[in-house]
């Protein structure tokens, strides 16, 4: 497949000023044989990168990439799909979904979105993700998933 030439200016130049270059960087970080790699990816975050999500909130490059590397160690399989992108001005949306492999358990589908900011230069700057953690995965566990989602009902819905 051939890496449009705008695509192929910003992996140069590692920068991000185009919807397609999300793409292409976010396809290719987790569908490597199962394990994701951000090692392509990095260099397009800056220094102070703040990250969060449902399970923690971080700060700077040594954090963030510390993070990257506990993911890649305990997943069994990890591919991503991206649904939908869209780009405006420096933010970027990605909506995916995510599937994940367990030793014990059917793979489990996480539905999500991340919000990028990009700084002057193309760099992440910040980058939330959304997703509900424990109801995806519990969907996947047979009778629990229903008593969970039974019981969120209840409580919340």
């Amino acid at each position: 497949m051939e890496i449009p030439e705008i695509v192929a200016q910003d992996i140069e130049n590692q920068t991000i000023t185009n919807i397609e270059t999300v793409k292409t960087l976010w396809s290719k970080t987790y569908n490597t044989d199962g394990k994701p790699d951000w090692s392509h990816i990095i260099p397009f975050y800056h220094e102070d990168i703040k990250f969060r999500d449902t399970v923690q909130e971080l700060h700077g490059m040594e954090d963030f990439k510390a993070m990257t590397e506990r993911l890649t160690k305990r997943s069994k399989d990890l591919t991503m799909e991206i649904v939908r992108a869209v780009m405006a001005d420096k933010t970027v949306f990605i909506e995916w979904e995510m599937t994940i492999g367990f030793k014990k358990y059917p793979n489990s589908v996480m539905y999500g979105a991340s919000r990028l900011t990009l700084n002057d230069e193309g760099k992440i700057l910040e980058q939330r993700d959304y997703y509900d953690l424990w109801g995806d995965i519990f969907d996947n566990i047979p009778r629990f998933g229903k008593m969970y989602r039974r019981f969120m009902h209840r409580k919340f819905g």
